[in-house]
């Protein structure tokens, strides 16, 4: 009896200490990008930590710091902010580190230059409480102060880079680079972020919307920020970076669109070709065009078959997920239908190769009018191109599919 009052009193004693121990931990940590930010460091501090007091939320500040030489480290601790020292240069690196030394289901994170305002995090912390996974502010809808982004970025780059996301991935995001967002960390931590840039920007919000994630925009304003150096931004050098990371993970529009196009421009002009040369008001097409038509054709064959493979090994390392053309790609994009589909091609060019000869040989191996021999080699030359081609995207193809080592599917 006195052990079963006993065992009540402790469990009651655990039912009145967890929901203390639950009310208390952190529901959103402000992790701050680092390297040489001494000019602006502390103000911003200042206003992510009257943030968290104003509007009672119960957080953190993390200054992910990249080696800096100005002390920044030091402003950092006397303000409050825990310091997290990242090894590895690049935006991306920093960002990766201070989200992975979080221990809060949120996190906001915005550039230490005093160019976005703190205190206008509550409408991201809202939309998370909501249950979106990233939310993303758009400078475009909020407002960018004179002077706090250059033309260039504003009136091209970015537009142009957003736009691109849009395009490719369907994202509805009008702003992909903006330096201010929050999102769930567990849901991030799984998408398995990598890049070490300011690309890393774009990859949170492509792996995002590949994963399936919840999505949204606020407005959010945009400052002249207070440094007195340059930005380390590199407006060529990272926006190709963006661009890059965009069509990485577009395999529709990397490959498959392109080769598409130019597999049909090539194969309609040989089809017009083929009977004899195709005069075009005072332009003659002849043995050269068809030359140049059937290189278009093994070219846009081949950037087709690097799509398909790409999708694939996309969906096999969860890039992106499973869905019904990818489903269709692995029931018919198969060794055995590849195989017979090239080796009947590669069959066809032997046979029309050996049928050159034997004409060749009706002239006793002596000269032949090239322009109707072209109509003969040069197609027979594509099918065995093509056909070796299709073979051994099957095989890449079943490799891809294989079962994977561990088990892992």
């Amino acid at each position: 009896m006195g052990g079963s009052q006993l065992m009540s009193s402790e469990q009651l004693i655990a039912t009145e200490v967890a929901p203390q121990e639950e009310t208390s931990r952190n529901e959103l940590a402000i992790v701050i990008p680092c390297l040489n930010e001494a000019e602006t460091l502390g103000l911003c501090l200042e206003k992510a930590h009257r943030f968290l007091r104003a509007y009672d939320v119960k957080g953190e500040v993390i200054v992910a710091d990249n080696g800096s030489t100005d002390g920044s480290q030091e402003i950092a601790r006397a303000a409050g902010a825990r310091v997290v020292d990242v090894e590895q240069r690049g935006y991306g690196a920093a960002l990766r580190a201070g989200i992975a030394a979080a221990d809060t289901p949120f996190v906001a994170m915005a550039d230490g230059d005093d160019s976005y305002d703190f205190m206008g995090l509550m409408p991201f912390v809202e939309r998370l409480r909501e249950g979106h996974d990233l939310v993303m502010g758009n400078r475009f809808m909020g407002g960018i102060g004179k002077g706090a982004m250059p033309r260039l970025h504003r009136w091209i780059g970015n537009p142009a880079l957003s736009a691109a996301g849009r395009m490719f991935y369907g994202a509805p995001i009008g702003d992909f680079h903006c330096g201010m967002r929050a999102f769930n960390r567990a849901a991030i931590l799984d998408l398995g972020l990598s890049s070490s840039g300011m690309e890393f920007a774009s990859e949170m919000v492509v792996k995002a919307h590949l994963a399936g994630l919840r999505m949204t925009e606020v407005p959010t304003t945009l400052s002249p920020d207070g440094r007195s150096r340059a930005p380390h931004l590199r407006s060529f050098r990272d926006g190709w970076r963006h661009l890059k990371f965009l069509l990485l993970f577009a395999p529709r529009w990397l490959y498959l669109y392109p080769g598409l196009a130019l597999l049909s421009v090539g194969l309609l002009a040989m089809l017009a070709m083929l009977p004899g040369p195709l005069v075009l008001g005072e332009i003659r097409l002849a043995e050269n065009s068809l030359l140049f038509s059937g290189a278009a054709v093994l070219l846009g064959l081949q950037i087709v078959s690097f799509g398909l493979l790409a999708e694939l090994f996309g969906a096999r390392e969860r890039y992106w997920l499973d869905s019904g053309r990818i489903r269709f790609l692995r029931t018919w994009v198969t060794v055995d239908r590849a195989c017979i589909l090239g080796g009947g091609l590669f069959l066809l060019g032997v046979v029309g190769g050996a049928y050159a000869v034997f004409l060749w040989y009706g002239e006793e191996f002596g000269n032949m009018d090239t322009d109707a021999l072209a109509r003969i080699t040069i197609p027979s030359m594509l099918a065995c191109a093509a056909g070796l081609q299709i073979a051994f995207t099957g095989f890449l193809a079943e490799l891809i599919g294989h079962p994977q080592r561990g088990g892992r599917s």
